[in-house]
């Protein structure tokens, strides 16, 4: 299952993450990159042309994902495995707290 969301910082689009058969992938825009303000949406994630590979979800974006009550709120509402954490995030992505925000791309 391939499954991909747009990455926005304060509303503007600055990356694609995507799963994989293989794992994860993210990367930065070259429209972000060239942003006259662009940012890293992490430390763990500097600025780079090179996308992030992993075969777990980054630990970021793992950290947007709701806890506790919420999160089981967002796994009856929306009946998603506890497991699926990627479809968690975008179930849940597009209000996170803070400047990040996981918007499904849809094909």
């Amino acid at each position: 299952m391939n499954r991909r969301a747009q990455v926005l910082y304060k509303d503007t689009p600055a990356g694609i993450l995507s799963e994989t058969d293989e794992g994860y992938e993210f990367y930065y825009l070259p429209e972000w990159l060239h942003h006259e303000h662009a940012m890293p949406i992490s430390l763990t994630l500097p600025l780079s042309i090179e996308p992030y590979v992993s075969k777990t979800l980054f630990p970021f974006f793992d950290g947007l994902i709701p806890e506790g009550w919420l999160l089981e709120i967002a796994i009856q509402t929306w009946k998603i495995s506890q497991r699926d954490r990627m479809g968690i995030l975008l179930a849940t992505g597009k209000d996170c707290i803070g400047a990040v925000s996981v918007i499904p791309e849809v094909d």
